[in-house]
């Protein structure tokens, strides 16, 4: 069915059109005027016009149509962020050993932006110069207050969005709330860089005002826009962002506190207006979790959502490739979002307890995948389980090689005779089990991502409390996730008990939201605010948990062996348990059937699978998911980077500009402390 387009999605793809053409169809319609100092005034005198705007800056913000949107980032436009972490593996600008930390270096993010031209573009700073454009003059031409009030709110959000997202990265950056002129005027144009605790006054006043401006919830023609209580919570984050180690080496409790107020505002605000964690249906085995990605309108988890559509073949079209991404190549789809085994052994067994600890399950790496939370059957798919889709309800995904040659020491034949994924699993997380083949081989998915889920504010609430001392009432809020995602209350407390002190609490939390959050986003921003990429400042040692730097991002080898233990050795056409792929008998037989048509006394699907591991599979964890040349390849990360540099493009179009300390520049090492 065609997902139906509100008149905010329409909008948002004519809004171009219509600016374009009050500017003469100039490239840029912020560039009617050769001195770049405003645009037509009909569109601060026309509400329709207004509305335009407002959603073209929308555009500007949300992930393009096609993108990987689960690991996709504003500041990268790829996920090369998402492979600076755990939850995907592959060298970036941000992993690999480098001569020197430079300036001169790909590894200086570039993101910070360009000088203004008077072509078309959509950098940080054409975005900010857009949003100011509107917020200097929609007071002056007539328009209701209320619809004033409500255009605005909007768009000091996408400031404090702009804004926050460039703090984060680089600390304190140029603060430009009013148009500049960049041709005559009197107006100074090189604007230095704010102190960073300013740029958060600005963020944090911006999101004020955006919440006292819009309503608690719009229409439904408006599904999608910001809320008064999504402006509220992205406050909540940005203070625990100003709270974390990375930008609070000292742990001042007062901005712990700030943060805890924050979000708890926001819950109120966010709860008052019908908001809250998605329990339609049934609570057990993540159903009602798993449900919630695919509900849009009206779904209560939903605090900001980057919207998509199924339409074909027009101007509107824009749809989410993350279906396309994650489904195998065997069935057509983009060849399968490769997950690592690091994440996979951070999800905890299904009473909440971790992997290896006392409780009433025992874990067995072999059959890794029993008796786990949840959450984690609807976020990875492995080798046997099931991934139902439109025209397949019953299809199972089958991961599993053998060996080519006797003496080979990696399995080279695959089961996926179109091409298996990077790491032996796939993520399945906010795929649609009712997604078709038949439309653009999944390509065509309407699913709206949710940038911000009502989960991350209580997850957010919980960190800021722990951080406030308290700690009982922040692993109160850990259980709500928990018991939400169904996991078994066998010892009262969700497997959270045993929890003493601050640090642990705080352990706890960080490892809820690695879980409940993986692949949208989010865990690249944790390990950089709370500075886990090693242990050079100790937070590591605090949290009890290991360093990414130094390491390798792994995957798994499931091999098929004989009856007695030895090895499968076949050809490619050989394949061992499936009799339709077994096409040469001049060779080994088939040795077992891994859908029988009928299933061995008492067995079910899921005792045989049991059975299939403890017979005929093998496990062996895959090393060739980073880089193999260099055979030693490791993680590198450099402490700059939790502040990052200004580029050479950056420095010689602004050469007044201060550089980060630890970087280089133009002028010699850099002095702009990010810490003030």
């Amino acid at each position: 069915m065609m997902k139906k387009i509100t008149q905010h999605n329409r909008l948002i793809a004519i809004a171009a059109l219509l600016l374009c053409v009050m500017a003469g169809c100039k490239k840029d319609f912020l560039v009617e005027k050769r001195d770049l100092s405003g645009i037509n005034e009909q569109v601060f005198q026309d509400s329709v016009l207004a509305t335009a705007y407002v959603d073209f800056v929308y555009g500007l913000f949300l992930p393009p149509g096609g993108c990987q949107v689960g690991s996709w980032f504003l500041a990268t436009n790829n996920a090369q962020f998402s492979q600076t972490s755990e939850e995907l593996a592959g060298q970036t600008n941000w992993n690999k050993e480098w001569a020197s930390v430079s300036y001169l270096n790909a590894h200086a993010l570039p993101y910070f932006g360009t000088a203004l031209t008077g072509s078309v573009g959509n950098n940080t700073w054409s975005r900010i110069r857009q949003i100011n454009q509107f917020i200097d003059a929609i007071d002056n031409y007539g328009l209701p207050q209320y619809t004033r009030n409500k255009l605005k709110g909007q768009m000091f959000f996408f400031r404090a969005y702009q804004y926050f997202d460039l703090v984060r990265l680089y600390g304190g950056v140029p603060l430009i709330l009013h148009v500049l002129n960049p041709v005559g005027g009197e107006q100074k144009l090189e604007v230095p860089r704010s102190a960073t605790s300013a740029c958060f006054d600005q963020i944090v006043k911006d999101l004020d005002s955006a919440t006292a401006m819009l309503p608690g919830r719009w229409p439904d023609a408006d599904w999608g826009r910001i809320t008064s209580g999504g402006a509220a919570a992205f406050k909540g984050r940005v203070l625990l962002t100003y709270a974390s180690p990375q930008f609070n080496r000292n742990d001042d409790r007062g901005r712990w506190k700030k943060a805890y107020d924050a979000n708890l505002a926001a819950k109120n605000l966010l709860t008052a207006n019908g908001f809250g964690l998605y329990k339609s249906g049934d609570l057990a085995n993540a159903t009602a979790w798993e449900n919630m990605f695919l509900t849009e309108k009206n779904n209560p988890e939903a605090v900001i959502v980057f919207g998509f559509n199924t339409v074909i073949g027009d101007q509107l079209q824009k749809w989410n490739g993350w279906e396309n991404a994650t489904r195998p190549k065997e069935i057509f789809g983009g060849g399968g979002v490769s997950p690592t085994k690091q994440m996979v052994d951070a999800f905890p067994m299904k009473d909440g307890k971790m992997p290896g600890q006392p409780g009433t399950y025992t874990y067995d790496a072999k059959k890794f995948y029993k008796n786990r939370d949840p959450r984690f059957y609807k976020t990875f798919a492995y080798n046997g389980a099931h991934w139902p889709y439109s025209e397949n309800r019953n299809f199972r995904i089958w991961t599993y090689k053998w060996f080519a040659k006797a003496d080979a020491t990696t399995p080279a034949s695959t089961t996926e005779q179109r091409g298996a994924n990077g790491s032996g699993i796939y993520v399945r997380k906010m795929s649609n089990t009712g997604a078709s083949i038949t439309t653009g081989d999944f390509q065509v998915s309407g699913t709206d991502f949710m940038e911000m889920r009502f989960a991350e504010v209580i997850l957010n609430l919980a960190e800021s409390a722990i951080g406030n001392d308290n700690t009982g009432e922040g692993i109160e809020y850990i259980k709500q996730i928990r018991e939400r995602a169904g996991v078994e209350n066998a010892d009262g407390s969700f497997g959270l008990g045993g929890i003493t002190g601050r640090d642990q609490a705080f352990a706890a939390v960080l490892n809820e939201r690695k879980i409940e959050l993986a692949y949208e986003s989010k865990r690249y921003w944790d390990l950089r605010r709370w500075m886990l990429f090693n242990n050079d400042y100790g937070t590591c040692t605090r949290l009890g948990v290991q360093p990414l730097d130094g390491t390798r991002r792994t995957g798994y080898f499931i091999y098929v062996k004989n009856t007695d233990g030895t090895k499968y050795v076949g050809a490619n056409n050989q394949d061992p348990l499936y009799k339709a792929q077994h096409t040469n008998n001049n060779g080994p037989t088939l040795i077992a059937e891994r859908e029988p048509a009928v299933y061995p006394p008492g067995m079910d699907e899921n005792s045989y699978l049991d059975y299939l591991y403890d017979n005929y599979f093998e496990i062996i964890e895959k090393n060739d998911l980073d880089p193999t040349n260099p055979a030693d390849w490791k993680f590198k990360w450099y402490n700059a980077y939790y502040f990052f540099g200004f580029s050479q493009s950056i420095m010689n179009n602004s050469p007044y500009l201060e550089q980060t300390k630890d970087w280089d520049g133009l002028n010699g090492a850099g002095t702009f402390d990010p810490l003030k």
